[in-house]
């Protein structure tokens, strides 16, 4: 139901962004008769709905070519079931002297009230902070200085009226989807909101008394150690609020792990010492799951899942560096398949895309987890080896000794079935492989890798389906 409601308040809320921006006279048919109104530029409250009009369409006068309302961010708040407040952040960009205003934040503050069976604007406040407009403007056109001070007023009213009674502040935090806690300064948990059950499992009574390391991960329970010490807690750059933010996993019930945003501020006496802590954390296990599939397309294949060229330099710059440290060799390895292109000609690119998955496969089964194996680009493959021997002579045969395996392994024969059920497809493929070494940073990483290129294509032009080491660096 609750979901619902804001659904249909957002829609509303859109629709008056959209008819004010348009200076549409049809937004005043949105206004209760029982209106309440702040304007940033008039510092005072307007309690009659045909005044609010009137100052409406002086607005659309004054201003009267298409605004454009950069909304940044949009908060929905049950003042009861039929009462629904709607705070918002935006930009406001005048059709003229767009810059007047473009680069500050307004707020803007909507109260929608059920009446009968339709929603109704019954209060709207905008601070736009800039001191009083002359002549009666409600954006600041001609003059801009600060001025916010009455809409604070109003906001500091409003928040007392929120907190006049206990019950109904009870009944916001254990409605709110989000996790509302309070713990001592020995981190024993003192409440906890009923959401924490919907979140993870557990009822308040196996939460409340138990410490909150018990919750969390090993990695979660030494972050909050080194948030919470005492020179952290009175470190003045967490200004004056105390607030802090992060990101921790915490345990379910179940013996799965969630991820949760967490804002915490610490309780102080009169004397300033800490007596306590509390907060709200919020799930961010589905942000956190796009950051990482984010992540793997920035630095992965989407096809062989094997590392792309931007982490393959990445893994090469640490292992040269890790080479100039112990002294050890490395490899790349440059691959190009012989004879690919004739089977996308034949079957198709779709079964090319399952040999270059058979082939990655292959790949990472030959080499060992601390190495990297990279698709640069349609059927071209690096292999990065790492911690070769010291003697140059020794970790070319290293070297040369994987690449061979991989030759032999490529060179099998792959069975290819486009879908289950299909008539599998055979088909013959191999190798020419190019193997470069290097130590430390003798040479940079553009010429380590023409190197492996150029003797991968000697390979190639030798006939194919063999391996050959590249040349020493010129000095």
């Amino acid at each position: 139901m609750q979901q619902d409601r804001h659904r249909r308040i957002r829609e509303l809320f859109d629709e008056y962004i959209e008819l004010y921006a348009a200076r549409d006279n049809r937004l005043i048919a949105h206004f209760s008769d029982n209106f309440t109104g702040f304007t940033g530029s008039w510092g005072r409250l307007v309690r009659d709905r045909d005044e609010w009009i009137h100052i409406t369409r002086q607005d659309f006068a004054q201003v009267p070519g298409r605004l454009r309302l950069e909304v940044l961010d949009v908060a929905l708040q049950d003042l009861s079931d039929a009462v629904v407040s709607v705070a918002a952040t935006l930009h406001i960009h005048l059709p003229e002297g767009d810059g007047l205003l473009a680069n500050e934040v307004a707020r803007l503050v909507l109260v929608f009230r059920l009446e009968g069976a339709a929603w109704m604007i019954t209060h709207c406040s905008y601070s736009v902070p800039f001191q009083r407009t002359q002549d009666d403007e409600v954006f600041p056109v001609k003059s801009l200085q600060a001025e916010n001070i009455a809409l604070q007023a109003l906001v500091a009213e409003r928040t007392r009226e929120l907190h006049e009674s206990q019950a109904f502040y009870r009944m916001l935090t254990e409605d709110a989807e989000d996790v509302h806690w309070r713990m001592d300064r020995d981190f024993i948990v003192t409440y906890i909101s009923p959401a924490d059950e919907r979140l993870r499992g557990f009822r308040a009574d196996e939460v409340v008394g138990r410490p909150l390391f018990e919750l969390l991960t090993e990695e979660a329970c030494d972050l909050v150690r080194e948030l919470f010490n005492p020179g952290a807690l009175d470190d003045p750059s967490a200004g004056p609020t105390e607030f802090r933010k992060f990101e921790m996993q915490q345990r379910c019930k179940d013996g799965s792990l969630i991820w949760g945003e967490v804002m915490v501020k610490s309780d102080r006496n009169n004397q300033g010492e800490i007596v306590g802590h509390h907060g709200i954390t919020r799930n961010v296990t589905e942000r956190k799951r796009l950051e990482e599939q984010v992540r793997q397309l920035a630095f992965h294949d989407p096809l062989t899942r094997l590392a792309n060229r931007r982490l393959l330099l990445d893994h090469l710059d640490q292992a040269m560096a890790a080479s100039k440290r112990s002294h050890n060799h490395g490899a790349l390895l440059f691959l190009d398949l012989d004879n690919f292109k004739p089977l996308n000609d034949t079957h198709g690119h779709g079964m090319g895309d399952l040999l270059l998955i058979e082939v990655a496969s292959r790949l990472k089964a030959c080499v060992r987890d601390a190495d990297t194996v990279a698709r640069i680009g349609g059927d071209e493959f690096v292999v990065l080896l790492c911690t070769l021997d010291p003697q140059r002579e020794v970790a070319g045969m290293q070297a040369i000794a994987v690449a061979e395996k991989i030759r032999a392994r490529l060179a099998e024969c792959y069975v290819l079935r486009p879908a289950p059920g299909a008539q599998p497809i055979e088909h013959s493929c191999t190798a020419s492989i190019g193997v470069a070494l290097f130590r430390g940073r003798d040479e940079s990483q553009d010429s380590l890798m023409d190197r492996a290129d150029q003797a991968m294509y000697q390979a190639k032009e030798e006939g194919r389906n063999r391996v050959r080491l590249a040349s020493v660096p010129a000095d």
